[in-house]
């Protein structure tokens, strides 16, 4: 770059923190923070060297007037769509913190005023960037397996991860966002891009199933540290989070999230008082904690998604099945088995991935922002994966499994326009 990238970063908390060290570390400049939680922010700002007048509580005047060569919006998922469209207006480029909205009215506003600003937009599909992404999809490309007949994908939430987020914690509630829309939209949006086919009919089945009052324990107390089966309990809070104490790589996440006092005294007050030490059958949540999604291509073809719960937290495990061939991936191995000559190849991508396979979405994040910063700097939006349009259709299946799954029918996709 002839001269450093400039961002202002919209949230402070775990994603904009992420995406602004992978920026710093690529040697773009984080010149603004706007954030209304007054640790965060200060935190963000000792750490990037920001100023006080570069440290705001609202994001609006940051947005009046073009202050940066980009935005890094990383807020709750309801408010991308009001940043977005405003940063947009005054020529800021865009790396957008997925779901880019939480209906598509919203995500269409967006896509507007993108085109009308000429600007770049990024959605965070990470999943596109990895290097295990990129041999599956090579493998696919150069037809191994012949025409994609199938594919059954799964993404294993977690048990914890689900108490954690989605039970306890900031993504626990339909209203503001259904689970396939905070979480998943990562795989549909995954699966559009390995296997380059449009979707035209979706159904989808789930609901939540455990973590509700029908299925409280005896005994159990409305917060853990008072529940006489606490001890007994896969969600124990306690469990979870004093253990982190004890682990270096869970004191950012998920630890960071409950509390920044990392002392037993301070996880355990954070437990009293706060959201993360409430019993998972004593909460307000009501995302789903299971949910299958199908889909049939247009020319023929299927895809079977299914996101759960009740898991360990593992990579994303996929087989697809093609007319020559069948593919397995675990996120980091790809065996691939040739019909014709019933040859089995196991393509190892940890090595190529290094290090950067540590953050979380098998060095994605970084990847992604790397390419966000030279379409940035060379003013060339073929340098990132996505464009608004693109992010536009995985959204719009992930809204059409949900009405298919709320109304017990078969959606089907309208065509493109010419």
């Amino acid at each position: 770059m002839s001269r450093p990238v400039t961002l202002v970063v919209v949230g402070a908390g775990m994603r904009g923190t992420v995406y602004a060290r992978h920026a710093v570390a690529a040697g773009a400049r984080v010149v603004a923070v706007a954030d209304p939680d007054p640790r965060r922010r200060e935190a963000f700002a000792v750490e990037h060297g920001l100023a006080p007048e570069h440290v705001h509580a609202d994001w609006t005047a940051l947005a009046a007037q073009r202050s940066a060569d980009a935005a890094v919006i990383a807020s709750p998922d309801g408010e991308h769509a009001d940043q977005a469209v405003a940063f947009a207006r005054s020529g800021h480029h865009l790396l957008l913190e997925k779901p880019m909205a939480t209906s598509e009215a919203d995500a269409l506003r967006i896509v507007d005023a993108v085109a009308e600003a000429g600007v770049i937009l990024t959605v965070c599909h990470v999943l596109r960037y990895t290097v295990y992404t990129r041999v599956l999809t090579s493998l696919l490309a150069a037809g191994r397996i012949g025409e994609i007949v199938s594919v059954q994908h799964l993404e294993p939430v977690g048990w914890w991860h689900q108490a954690h987020s989605f039970v306890r914690g900031n993504w626990r509630r339909e209203q503001d966002a259904p689970m396939l829309l905070a979480k998943s939209c990562h795989d549909i949006d995954w699966l559009l891009h390995v296997t380059g086919r449009r979707v035209e009919r979706v159904s989808s089945f789930g609901s939540l199933k455990h973590f509700t009052p029908a299925n409280r324990p005896d005994g159990a107390a409305d917060r853990c540290l008072d529940c006489a089966v606490e001890a007994t309990c896969p969600y124990s809070a306690p469990r979870l989070y004093l253990d982190c104490l004890n682990d270096p790589d869970r004191t950012f996440w998920p630890l960071s999230v409950v509390t920044s006092d990392h002392t037993e005294e301070g996880v355990r007050r954070a437990l009293r008082e706060g959201p993360y030490g409430r019993c998972v059958y004593a909460c307000d949540n009501s995302v789903v904690d299971h949910q299958v999604v199908s889909w049939e291509f247009a020319g023929g073809g299927t895809v079977t998604f299914t996101m759960t719960a009740f898991t360990p937290q593992e990579q994303r495990r996929t087989r697809i099945f093609g007319t020559h061939g069948y593919l397995e991936g675990d996120g980091t191995l790809v065996k691939v088995t040739d019909f014709r000559t019933g040859r089995e190849e196991v393509v190892d991508t940890s090595a190529e991935s290094g290090a950067a396979a540590a953050d979380g979405h098998g060095g994605g994040d970084g990847a992604l922002v790397d390419a966000f910063l030279r379409a940035v700097a060379a003013g060339d939006p073929s340098l990132v994966w996505t464009d608004a349009a693109t992010s536009l259709d995985s959204h719009r299946v992930v809204w059409a499994a949900e009405q298919a799954r709320h109304t017990a029918t078969v959606v089907t996709l309208p065509p493109p326009p010419p």
